[in-house]
């Protein structure tokens, strides 16, 4: 189950990227999650992710 709390999700969706995953659909696949839906809680606290950088950043 992922955090509700968006800022605590940034930071749990961030540390994946950075420690396991190599890019948003791994991620995506491995926690079972669609990346609509992550981008859109994610974009209401301000940030989307950026592949360039394999995280979410500021808006």
């Amino acid at each position: 189950m992922l955090p509700q709390d968006p800022y605590i999700l940034l930071s749990y969706l961030n540390t994946k990227l950075r420690d396991e995953y190599s890019g948003l659909s791994a991620l995506c696949d491995g926690l079972n999650v669609s990346e609509a839906e992550l981008a859109e809680r994610l974009a209401g606290a301000g940030y989307a992710y950026d592949p360039a950088a394999n995280q979410f950043k500021p808006l």
